[in-house]
């Protein structure tokens, strides 16, 4: 029997072709991963993309990251995992330092090297000069936020606005440069490190410089080295995750209440945690201090907590158990 006989005695209408079986997909089962990779982002990647590829490697069921690095820039990037992605904001607030190339006498539309060539000057500075310059941009100055941002303007990205070729006025935004130093200068080429508040664009900061200096400037390479408490001596690369073994991936993952080690810690009896998961405020012996605490019961991290007048404790943020799963570093 011809395939086609096949079909018209199964009732299909003659010369009809066989209908082909459904193909049953198969569900990704994704597993609780709970911690913070600090990750080396290379160079090229959208900071979308290493989420997406860390969360592969290690079939985590919820990721997230601490604030996006662009594509051109390479250096630490902190992925979190479960639990972890509920402190995520720690780190969007924290103090940051970068490693930057400043090219001189270019100027591009997006203020770094993948933007397009605006205008071009001669570049007549020296160490001297250039040195004086770099001294009027430490401590607190007022920056114009570039278009080609992420900031948002009527539900819209400046980025897109830029992109069409829409120029949108921006308003000045305070910041602070904790140190800005010059570690190489040659020809048109700079190098600089850059300690700095959140909120600031290092691209505002290269062309800032180049506009000071009277030739203009552009931002070449950019390296993140330091997020608050962390460094990229504790960071990895995706190239060694995925060259590792998979169980050895979760030991590169640091606890979850890392992200908060810069608060002062506060122990629990267990029945006291057991009272503070439920919602209760406690009254504690502790007059006369305030503010944010990280709170561990018997089983480890619960999350964090606020101490509020006459030595009351209520919860600020937990995890979704006593933390016994969680690994704990305290």
């Amino acid at each position: 029997m011809t395939a086609t006989q096949g079909a018209e005695a199964q009732g299909a209408a003659p010369g009809a072709r066989p209908r082909r079986p459904k193909q049953v997909q198969r569900k990704i089962v994704r597993r609780a991963v709970d911690g913070v990779l600090l990750l080396d982002k290379p160079q090229g990647m959208s900071s979308n993309g290493a989420l997406q590829a860390a969360r592969r490697l290690f079939n985590a069921a919820k990721a997230g990251h601490t604030g996006t690095l662009d594509p051109m820039a390479s250096g630490l990037l902190p992925l979190t995992f479960g639990e972890a992605t509920k402190f995520s904001q720690m780190l969007l607030d924290a103090d940051k330092t970068y490693e930057a190339v400043v090219q001189l006498g270019i100027e591009t539309d997006s203020g770094d090297a993948d933007g397009t060539v605006l205008a071009t000057h001669p570049v007549d500075v020296d160490r001297a000069r250039l040195d004086a310059v770099l001294g009027r941009f430490r401590g607190d100055i007022e920056q114009v936020p570039p278009m080609y941002s992420a900031l948002k303007r009527d539900g819209k990205a400046l980025y897109e606005y830029a992109r069409a070729g829409v120029e949108i006025e921006r308003e000045a935004r305070r910041v602070s440069i904790h140190a800005l130093d010059l570690l190489a200068f040659a020809d048109t080429r700079f190098t600089i490190r850059v300690a700095c508040s959140k909120g600031t664009y290092i691209r505002s900061l290269a062309m800032d410089i180049g506009s000071a200096l009277g030739c203009g400037a552009h931002l070449c390479a950019l390296r993140r080295t330091r997020i608050g408490p962390f460094g990229l001596d504790g960071a990895v690369t995706l190239d060694a995750l995925e060259g590792c073994a998979p169980e050895a991936r979760d030991g590169m993952l640091a606890p979850a209440d890392a992200l908060v080690a810069v608060y002062p810690e506060c122990r629990l009896d267990a029945e006291q945690a057991r009272g503070l998961l439920q919602g209760r405020v406690l009254t504690l012996d502790r007059t006369g201090v305030e503010g944010l605490v990280r709170v561990y019961g018997p089983r480890g991290f619960l999350g964090l907590g606020q101490w509020q007048e006459g030595g009351r404790l209520a919860a600020r943020r937990l995890i979704a158990t006593d933390g016994g799963a969680f690994g704990a570093s305290a």
